[in-house]
């Protein structure tokens, strides 16, 4: 868990930062679905989610393709 939670803060760094360079640009973090389903599916993920910051694209890591994009 401590990948994601690496993650989820250069998420936030890169976002603030794009935020100020290109705010037309949108941001997304990749993520496999089984930490999608582990993390973003309990109630601490869902309010990640509910607060519109954070946009994910879920992908299968087997077959490497794109499952899902959340804005």
């Amino acid at each position: 868990m401590i990948f994601v939670e690496n993650a989820l803060g250069q998420y936030i760094l890169y976002y603030d930062i794009l935020t100020r360079l290109e705010p037309d640009r949108r941001l997304y973090l990749a993520i496999r679905q089984e930490t999608y389903s582990e993390l973003f599916q309990e109630p601490i993920g869902k309010i990640l989610l509910e607060n519109q910051r954070l946009c994910l694209l879920v992908f299968g890591s087997k077959r490497e393709v794109v499952l899902q994009w959340i804005p």
